[in-house]
């Protein structure tokens, strides 16, 4: 038998080790329709504000997309009902390439690792 479900490792980087060193996967739904927008590692304590493209896991839409041009990545909205989720954006503090959330946009949800 395949096994189809796919396997996630954290990344370690030094943006991980500046928040305590403290990670783990998360599940990102809609909160209008409850659907899987993404999974997505959190590094640190605290609230979900944003998403760091180089920490997004799941959809394939989504991953490596730090590596286009801020111009060229779509607002974030949910696949079934279409809802505005977030904006791509650049975090100035970190130079990183981000999707500002908006306020109750989402739900998250702890995820075991495999």
């Amino acid at each position: 038998m395949i096994n189809l479900k796919p396997k996630f490792t954290f990344k370690r980087d030094l943006y991980q080790e500046a928040r305590g060193g403290h990670s783990r996967l998360i599940n990102i739904y809609c909160r209008k329709c409850k659907q899987l927008i993404a999974v997505y590692q959190k590094d640190g304590s605290g609230n979900l504000r944003r998403m760091y493209l180089d920490r997004i896991y799941s959809p394939l839409s989504l991953t490596n997309l730090q590596c286009k041009p801020l111009g060229r990545i779509s607002i974030l909205n949910c696949s079934k009902c279409k809802e505005i989720l977030g904006t791509p954006t650049m975090y100035q503090k970190e130079n990183r390439k981000v999707f500002r959330l908006y306020q109750d946009a989402i739900i998250k949800s702890v995820r075991k690792l495999n």
